[in-house]
C-alpha cells in the first residue's frame, strides 16, 4: 500500500472522529493541520482542539491515534496536538459551515 493509499484511509479515519460539542467531525471542522505518511507507513497528525479548555483535550487525541494505528497498512501513528496557528470556524469545509447553518 501507497502513501497516498494509506492518507486517504486515515483521512476517511478522521472522518468518523467527532468534537463532542459541534456534531462535526474534526477533519471537516479543519482541526487537523497536517497528515503526513512516511515509509513504511508512520503516519503523523497534527491538530489542534476548538479551545485548551476542550473537555475532550486528554481524551480526542488518544482516540485519534487508536484508530490510525489499526488501519491497514499503518506502522505507526502519532498525534502531535499544536495550538498555534489557533482554530478558528473559517478552516471549517464548506460543508461543515453548511451543516452547522453557518453558509
Amino acid at each position: 500500500m501507497d502513501a497516498a493509499e494509506i492518507e486517504a484511509q486515515v483521512i476517511d479515519a478522521l472522518r468518523t472522529c467527532f468534537d463532542p460539542e459541534i456534531p462535526v467531525n474534526i477533519y471537516e471542522l479543519g482541526l487537523v493541520y497536517e497528515v503526513e505518511v512516511t515509509p513504511p507507513g508512520d503516519v503523523g497528525i497534527r491538530m489542534t482542539l476548538t479551545s485548551p479548555a476542550c473537555p475532550v483535550a486528554g481524551s480526542l487525541p488518544p482516540e485519534v491515534e487508536s484508530k490510525i494505528r489499526g488501519l491497514p497498512g499503518v506502522t505507526a501513528a502519532k498525534v502531535e496536538v499544536v495550538w498555534d496557528p489557533p482554530w478558528e470556524p473559517s478552516r471549517m469545509s464548506e460543508a461543515a459551515k453548511l451543516q452547522l447553518g453557518l453558509l
